[in-house]
């Protein structure tokens, strides 16, 4: 063999060889997402235990265990108005077994418009699963409280220095209140909370004038007469709560409605990803869920990860005239 023969066998032997190494790197990939779940699932709440995210989540985590066969366990990982359990999930190992059930329209759609700096990006870091459910947020005032109607709270925080305060825990609550703001001619001060527990306390003892929130958690406070729902946020009323105004009624053209998705880690295996489409898709599809969703003022929102990557997109355009609509800074 001459010299040139060695040569062209070593680039052979050397070619084979990552081959070899290819292969045996996708091998796990392809065996995992076949066997997968081999063992527990961790899905991420970005909000406090007992809010209604957390109930939503919950109820999700325990149908998503059922179909998989092996433990979801929700985490609940607090605070930057839900953009710390976020960058978690963004963070986590790309292999399926950290899954984020969020509201979208929020953590990632609006939180691009209301933080300076995300500590992640909404779109390259996460892949779309599938959306779960829609959903409006209301306004809400204490229960003791004479205030009946938007246009009789607009009336009175107009009486007050300032304005008043409002109370809310996450991007789309700030959203809701600044737009409301903005069309009503206010100067309502912000007072930002971790837990929706912590502001309808707030709320109760006199030290706010309104909460915004979303509908899962207010929905069953309001029935307890500890606070009571003047609006909702989306454009026409709730066909879970049909006694409350929409805000619209009295600002024609206000609309904001908040969506729930499931997100995994850029770089999870598609067929890990398609089985959880699948399992979110059976979830939706009962009418127990649908039941479920209707007590807690929501709706179910179908979609395959390529429908939700789009509405991600799209909202992500929605969410940036929104603010720009409610004059928000991002801090």
């Amino acid at each position: 063999m001459n010299f040139s023969d060695c040569r062209t066998s070593h680039r052979a032997r050397m070619l084979a060889a990552g081959l070899l190494a290819t292969w045996a790197y996708a091998l796990p990939l392809q065996v995992g997402a076949q066997d997968y779940p081999a063992r527990d699932i961790h899905t991420i709440c970005s909000f406090a235990a007992g809010s209604g995210a957390d109930i939503l989540v919950r109820y999700y985590s325990d149908k998503l265990s059922r179909l998989a066969g092996k433990p979801v366990i929700v985490e609940n990982r607090v605070g930057a108005q839900g953009t710390i359990g976020a960058e978690y999930a963004a963070r986590a190992k790309p292999d399926g077994y950290t899954v984020l059930i969020t509201p979208a329209s929020s953590t990632h759609a609006a939180a691009a418009y209301t933080f300076k700096k995300l500590p992640y990006d909404p779109i390259k870091d996460f892949v779309s699963v599938a959306p779960i459910a829609r959903l409006s947020f209301v306004i809400a005032v204490s229960g003791s409280s004479p205030i009946k109607s938007i246009p009789e709270l607009v009336a009175h925080l107009k009486s007050k220095p300032e304005h008043g305060t409002y109370g809310e825990g996450t991007v789309t609550g700030q959203v809701v209140a600044e737009l409301l703001k903005d069309r009503a001619g206010l100067k309502t001060v912000q007072v930002p909370y971790k837990t929706s527990v912590q502001g309808i306390t707030d709320l109760i003892a006199g030290q706010l004038d309104f909460l915004v929130w979303d509908a899962t958690f207010l929905s069953g406070q309001a029935r307890t007469g500890r606070i009571r729902l003047l609006g909702v946020t989306a454009g026409k009323r709730s066909d879970a709560l049909p006694e409350v105004p929409s805000i619209a009624e009295s600002f024609p053209g206000f609309d904001i409605t908040s969506w729930w998705g499931v997100l995994v880690p850029a770089g999870t295996p598609k067929p890990v990803v398609d089985k959880l489409a699948h399992w979110i898709g059976q979830i939706n599809a009962t009418d127990e869920t649908r039941q479920f969703l209707h007590n807690v003022a929501t709706d179910v929102l179908p979609g395959t990860p390529e429908s939700m990557a789009k509405l991600l997109r799209e909202d992500i355009d929605r969410w940036g005239r929104y603010a720009k609509l409610a004059k928000i800074e991002p801090q």
